[in-house]
């Protein structure tokens, strides 16, 4: 349970947070304009300005409320890029593609802390901020991978799932959509999706990226 709350431990978490959703939801945008949908370029969102991004309930309520409580799992969310899928080339590939983008922009953002954690540790730089905030970094943005592709709109899984389903089916999942978020924080603050969702998966992306770095770290 996180118990500092000073100004320092707060832009730990901060810092790599807003990088984590600010790139998350522009990774958005960009794979939705390079598919053929301009909606979000036009509106502005493929941008790295986090006030493009940033929603006061997801953002900053939802993560502090989660520090505060101890949550072993910090996850949040921002404004959804909007996202035209009819304009898409092939909409029912493209769609996958779009939502995808976010959670792997998370993928790649906590290998990149992950590697500067190694290179801190490995010359030797004992600057506790830094390497703090690269710990928070790989466990955000894992989070936000992990939690993201939760299987239910509007999460990006959620995405993922109606487009790989038929048109039926496809259809009664979309009609949760007003009621998905509700549901999956529920599902958080009773511990089910932890237990059930994000614990194996963050292990399974932690032992991913863990590989993937082996040779820097078999360097140091």
């Amino acid at each position: 349970m996180i118990t500092d709350y000073s100004i320092q431990a707060v832009a730990i978490n901060a810092i790599p947070l807003i990088f984590a959703i600010t790139i998350h939801e522009a990774a958005h945008g960009y794979a939705a304009r390079r598919f053929g949908d301009n909606t979000a370029y036009m509106l502005g969102r493929v941008s790295l300005n986090p006030a493009k991004h940033i929603d006061p309930v997801g953002t900053i309520l939802i993560p502090l409320v989660l520090l505060l409580t101890g949550s072993p799992f910090l996850v949040g969310y921002a404004k959804p890029v909007p996202v035209n899928f009819g304009r898409l080339r092939n909409p029912r590939i493209d769609s996958i593609w779009v939502a995808l983008a976010g959670p792997g922009s998370n993928f790649i953002q906590a290998l990149i802390w992950l590697i500067l954690l190694i290179c801190l540790v490995g010359f030797g730089v004992n600057e506790k901020f830094l390497i703090s905030m690269s710990q928070a970094g790989i466990t955000w943005n894992l989070g936000l991978l992990v939690f993201n592709l939760f299987p239910l709109p509007p999460l990006d899984g959620g995405r993922v799932l109606a487009s790989l389903l038929p048109a039926r089916q496809s259809i009664a999942l979309g009609k949760l959509e007003p009621w998905g978020f509700f549901i999956v924080l529920g599902l958080v603050f009773t511990g089910v999706i932890s237990a059930l969702w994000m614990t194996p998966l963050m292990s399974f992306f932690e032992w991913l990226i863990l590989l993937l770095t082996s040779p820097l770290r078999m360097i140091f």
